[in-house]
């Protein structure tokens, strides 16, 4: 991770794999699962990056520290994708009970 450049790492850690890993969010949260699944979710997700990283760039395969860094920033990814996405099925599917606050919270609608 660190050995290569920093278009690599824009590139592939966050353009290709940062989506992907959004998109994960997304669909954990869409099924209704539990957050927890996304660690185990992106620590796969983490694996195949740094295969990726290795295979067409040269970069370390095994380094820890590279590892760690890439697995926060897929899990950081993630976990944005599975809170828009639960903010946003928590009100379409209860509008009688929730309102948009911001983009990553809800609250209960206020009696009139």
């Amino acid at each position: 991770m660190f050995s290569g450049s920093l278009l690599v790492f824009f590139i592939v850690s966050i353009l290709l794999f940062g989506s992907a890993a959004y998109m994960m969010g997304r669909a954990v949260a869409g099924q209704w699962q539990s957050i927890h699944l996304l660690i185990g979710y992106s620590a796969l997700l983490t694996i195949f990056e740094r295969f990726i990283l290795f295979a067409l760039f040269q970069q370390d395969l095994l380094s820890i520290l590279g590892y760690l860094f890439d697995l926060a920033l897929i899990y950081g990814f993630a976990l944005l994708g599975y809170r828009l996405m639960q903010v946003h099925k928590m009100v379409t599917q209860y509008p009688w009970l929730y309102e948009k606050v911001t983009p990553l919270n809800w609250r209960e609608k206020q009696s009139v």
